[in-house]
């Protein structure tokens, strides 16, 4: 007889949560998105629902996977997602079924790896964490929780991207660096040299903004 997947809820309604639809798989059965804006209320183009936070009482048992975040709000993430009030043990892990994954690696909870992502041997990815598409991250790297990663990055062994971090899609960050927490890379940037808290760089050699 076939088990019932574990249902699964997607907060906020936006980008990165319609391109987990295509990451879920076979892994959970997709309830619908959760968001706090009451005009995105209703049932999508595509026909799924978006519900309001009651949803996370009416379905007590369902995963939720927290995916909020841009380059001008990621740094409120953290707050975002704490503010859900939901205990750890409620949040998904979502690996589309075409990234591979070493199984030296380290994942942790409310995290969203997309298609083409490849993280190798002993890689540490925090929680609350989005990677997407064809991503690399290389050995030994760790992310610290809160951060997004854009598609197209590349980042060589040995380096620290550490929490609430937004690395553009891209980007390209050199072996041994230190990416220090709350830091933004631009969109295909070149980092040869660490990155200091809350500095936003950009460009090919990676240079400060502002």
């Amino acid at each position: 007889m076939e088990v019932e997947k574990q249902g699964l809820l997607i907060f906020p309604y936006n980008g990165n949560a319609v391109e987990a639809l295509d990451c879920i798989g076979d892994s959970y059965r997709f309830i619908g998105f959760v968001d706090d804006t009451p005009e995105k209320m209703g049932v999508t183009p595509q026909g799924h629902s978006v519900l309001g936070r009651e949803a996370f009482s009416k379905y007590p048992e369902a995963f939720v996977l927290a995916v909020p975040g841009s380059p001008s709000s990621y740094k409120s993430r953290k707050e975002i997602i704490n503010n859900l009030g939901l205990r750890d043990d409620c949040f998904a892990r979502v690996i589309h079924p075409a990234a591979r994954v070493s199984p030296l690696a380290s994942i942790g909870s409310n995290v969203l790896i997309m298609a083409g992502v490849v993280i190798t041997s002993n890689a540490v990815i925090g929680s609350h964490v989005c990677i997407l598409p064809n991503t690399v991250v290389h050995h030994d790297v760790t992310v610290g929780d809160w951060t997004l990663i854009g598609s197209n990055v590349t980042i060589a062994g040995n380096t620290v991207v550490a929490e609430n971090c937004y690395v553009g899609s891209g980007s390209t960050v050199m072996n041994g660096l230190r990416i220090k927490s709350g830091a933004l890379i631009g969109l295909g940037s070149n980092v040869i040299r660490d990155v200091e808290q809350d500095s936003r760089v950009v460009g090919n050699p990676a240079k400060i903004l502002g």
